[in-house]
């Protein structure tokens, strides 16, 4: 054979030797990521071809499918409410992805996930009929909460005490998720640009400074460490207080207030600064933290199944600094989520049953995949006895103290109202919360709240946590302990 001819035989032979090879890589090593690559369309083809499964709100489906015209995608999202629930359901988009309950459980929802699927399924890669996602949420408290906020902006969770079922999760101002269903790219930008951040979930993932309300964990740490007795004994708190290491003194925001060595009831229904910054102090900034992060604060991975953003107790403070952690200030935040979980365990004889906002997932049939009531988690944060006297001492807040606006007919209600500073010295509006349990005096019900106003239109001076943030508290919780 020719020298010539020969090499270019060897050559093309190594060429298509190479290609086989580059075509095996592909097709066995390099297939899976090429499928699941966020940027293949096919993807998006194959989730949209047909219905997707639903989210449940009190058995009836507050999400939907319809088909499309003029697009590969056969199907898009449909919303019924959309608004009322974003907080809860989020979006499912053909272009900007799933968030929230619509994110977390895609694969369900789609259909791909593995525990739909049969054995022949699983051999063949055969989608699977799309499976639905069950909600603890009460659709009055929600409708309630959304109305009361009105065009406020802030946010509002309720929890049942006794299992920890979420009732409620509203953020506003809010948005409809049907906009984003077909990748609306006009209706992107304006959502992402407003500088009212309605797609932000402020329930479970904007933590602010709780102000006051805070001061139900320094009063749990005092009693459970055992630096007062109980609720009314006299505490140690000159007033005003002046921290160590600082000339700047703790005042009230009521100065005829009895706060000047003040119980523990009475401090929380005048919600006097100087006692609970001393008591921070006297505790230690170690000993509110470990309370703090027995409710929930810190914890990097709390799941409602929505991750929601840590609540933070600070570290490596000095004893000023302590003072303002114990009013709810400095570096402490809290998200909504958490201030209702404080209330919750308090409610509920000092134990908190893990939140949670799905109840179940199923398939196609109605059949539970996984039931999420069963497998609750309960922690023991204070003692009953420590819980009883806190829940005396909400009580006379909202009776007889900054909370009365929560007062319901037929019911009991405890809570700790909080004004949360804003701004380099409390420049800008302040921060309004509230956050309270009621137990129905004649069927047994019972619900923790908690409410933060962000911003309102009420005047600088009208900004408190029972003027803006309790009536909100109420009104969810006057629905959900009705027949």
């Amino acid at each position: 054979m020719n020298k010539t001819i020969r090499r270019a035989a060897v050559f093309t032979l190594l060429l298509v030797l190479s290609l086989l090879i580059r075509a095996t890589w592909v097709q066995f090593y390099n297939g899976q990521a090429l499928a699941d690559d966020k940027d293949n369309r096919r993807n998006a083809i194959e989730q949209y071809a047909n219905p997707l499964g639903n989210i449940i709100v009190a058995g009836e489906a507050i999400t939907g499918s319809a088909q499309t015209t003029g697009s590969d995608l056969k199907y898009k999202r449909t919303y019924t409410d959309g608004s009322l629930y974003a907080a809860v359901t989020g979006y499912s988009s053909q272009v900007f992805g799933a968030t929230q309950l619509e994110g977390i459980y895609q694969d369900l929802l789609d259909g791909t996930d593995n525990q739909l699927k049969d054995p022949l399924d699983t051999v063949t890669g055969k989608r699977a009929a799309a499976g639905d996602v069950v909600t603890t949420i009460d659709p009055d408290v929600q409708k309630a909460a959304y109305e009361a906020l009105g065009d406020k902006k802030g946010a509002a969770v309720a929890i049942d005490p006794t299992t920890g079922r979420i009732l409620g999760v509203v953020s506003t101002p809010s948005y409809d998720p049907s906009r984003l269903s077909t990748g609306d790219s006009a209706a992107w930008k304006k959502l992402t640009k407003d500088s009212d951040k309605p797609m932000t979930n402020r329930a479970l993932r904007q933590p602010l400074p709780p102000g006051s309300t805070f001061k139900l964990v320094v009063a749990a740490a005092a009693l459970e460490n055992g630096l007062y007795s109980d609720v009314d004994a006299e505490t140690e708190s000159p007033n005003p207080y002046t921290p160590p290491g600082t000339t700047r003194e703790l005042t009230n925001e009521n100065p005829n207030a009895p706060c000047e060595n003040a119980s523990i009831r009475v401090a929380l229904q005048y919600s006097c600064n100087n006692v609970f910054g001393k008591m921070a102090v006297d505790l230690g900034q170690d000993k509110v933290k470990a309370m703090a992060e027995k409710f929930g604060f810190n914890d990097k991975t709390q799941d409602v199944p929505v991750r929601a953003y840590t609540s933070v107790y600070p570290s490596d403070m000095d004893k000023a600094f302590t003072a303002l952690t114990g009013i709810g200030q400095y570096d402490v935040t809290a998200t909504p989520l958490q201030m209702a979980m404080v209330s919750a365990a308090i409610a509920n004889g000092g134990k908190l049953v893990s939140p949670h906002m799905v109840s179940q997932t199923s398939d196609s049939d109605g059949n539970v995949v996984q039931d999420y009531d069963d497998s609750t988690e309960t922690k023991e944060i204070v003692s009953s006895s420590t819980a009883e006297q806190l829940q005396s001492a909400m009580e006379t807040v909202v009776t007889d103290g900054t909370g009365t606006n929560a007062q319901i007919a037929g019911a009991t209600v405890g809570g700790k109202t909080g004004t949360a500073q804003h701004g380099e010295n409390n420049s800008k509006t302040p921060y309004a919360w509230f956050t309270s349990y009621a137990k129905s005096d004649s069927n047994g019900k019972e619900v923790a709240v908690a409410v933060m106003v962000e911003q309102s239109d009420a005047a600088r001076s009208e900004v408190s946590g029972n003027g803006l943030a309790a009536p909100v508290a109420k009104a969810m919780m006057r629905v959900a302990l009705a027949d």
